[in-house]
């Protein structure tokens, strides 16, 4: 196995943490973004399908989800930025016999909203939320999702019935959103008791035409919201591009001159509400970006519009595929943006996506990125 590169990380640093197919990275600059000291590979040879940082009471934690043939999926943690993780035993994500399910993958790994600075979620498959009260020590099966009367009627998507994204309301700790594959989005109010479908507007086009909107059942591929409008919510779906106004109650349709409303990747802008970013992809069947050119759409009107960016990105025979987590921002300003891509490219942003510069260009199949700030 390769023996993995270390970095030293000080406050204020900008990180850029990257799941691939074949080993996680870490990627460390300063505020100007211009160059980047790269870490890893940790876990060689093993899928990081989710990472997240946690820099809650003091904490300085890095997450890993780790597929590892001999453990299965199981969540490894990291205090001195990668230079030492915890052992597979450490922290187990495991279902009540009583379920008769055994975990087949970890999908997400989320904090939970302010006022909980110790509380995690993870979302997995099969389709299920796990909550950790504890900052990750122990973690409990999310019953209200669990035991919900649709589950049993819900179908595996492309990537099997998975739990892939959790959006935690920031102004009220209580409400919870969720996207389960092909179950749809999901909203709590009360904690996680009880659960909600919220699809209303959301169609299913693998349905019949008269079906096409029913109350569950639509593939939902990302959910994303900014903290400060929490009720304002945008929705990429298996076909569809979507706004919500009312927290998810309903939505309408936002796909106002992008050449696919089909597509993975979402993201909210931190430093602007009503800025989205997303990567659309010609279709279910040739899932590469539009006309072979890799092309970002940014709305800065929540949807009543929409720009390509394409200010250093490739545009010929770019042939990219973004998946629902490898679009992502970070909390500097101007605004970075980042997409890693199956074909192993990472490419970054340090203003708001005017201008791209490539990163990385020869990593695994590029299967989750996420930022942080020490």
């Amino acid at each position: 196995m390769p023996a993995p590169q270390h970095i030293d990380v000080i406050s204020g640093d900008a990180l850029v943490l990257v799941g691939t197919m074949k080993g996680a990275f870490i990627l460390r600059s300063d505020a100007a973004r211009a160059r980047w000291d790269v870490a890893g590979p940790y876990f060689p040879g093993r899928a990081i399908y989710a990472m997240a940082y946690d820099g809650r009471n003091g904490r300085n934690r890095l997450w890993a989800a780790v597929n590892s043939p001999h453990w299965g999926s199981y969540l490894s943690s990291s205090n001195d930025f990668g230079r030492t993780w915890t052992e597979p035993e450490a922290y187990a994500i495991k279902f009540p016999e009583d379920t008769g399910l055994a975990l087949n993958q970890i999908w997400q790994l989320v904090p939970g909203a302010a006022d909980q600075p110790d509380t995690l979620y993870c979302g997995v498959e099969p389709a299920s939320l796990f909550r950790s009260d504890d900052a990750g020590a122990t973690w409990s099966l999310v019953r209200g999702l669990h035991d919900h009367p649709h589950r049993s009627k819900w179908m595996p998507g492309g990537g099997g019935l998975c739990l892939h994204t959790i959006l935690p309301d920031q102004k009220n700790s209580q409400r919870i959103h969720v996207a389960i594959s092909s179950g749809g989005h999901y909203r709590t109010d009360d904690g996680g008791a009880t659960w909600q479908a919220r699809n209303v507007g959301v169609r299913a086009q693998f349905l019949p035409p008269e079906n096409r909107y029913p109350e569950f059942g639509q593939c939902v591929h990302k959910l994303a919201s900014h903290p400060s409008k929490p009720e304002r919510m945008f929705l990429q779906n298996h076909w569809g591009l979507y706004r919500s106004d009312d927290h998810g109650d309903t939505w309408q349709d936002i796909a106002n001159g992008v050449p696919s409303d089909f597509g993975f990747g979402m993201a909210v802008d931190p430093n602007h509400a009503d800025t989205v970013y997303i990567v659309p992809l010609e279709s279910d069947e040739f899932r590469c970006t539009p006309g072979a050119k890799m092309r970002v759409y940014r709305t800065t009107n929540a949807g009543a519009s929409w720009d390509a960016l394409t200010n250093g990105l490739p545009q010929e025979q770019a042939f990219e595929t973004v998946l629902r987590d490898c679009l992502t921002t970070d909390r500097l300003a101007p605004t970075g943006i980042y997409v890693g891509t199956r074909s192993g490219k990472l490419f970054g942003s340090n203003d708001a996506g005017a201008s791209w510069t490539s990163v990385l260009e020869a990593l695994p199949p590029v299967v989750c990125v996420k930022t942080a700030r020490p």
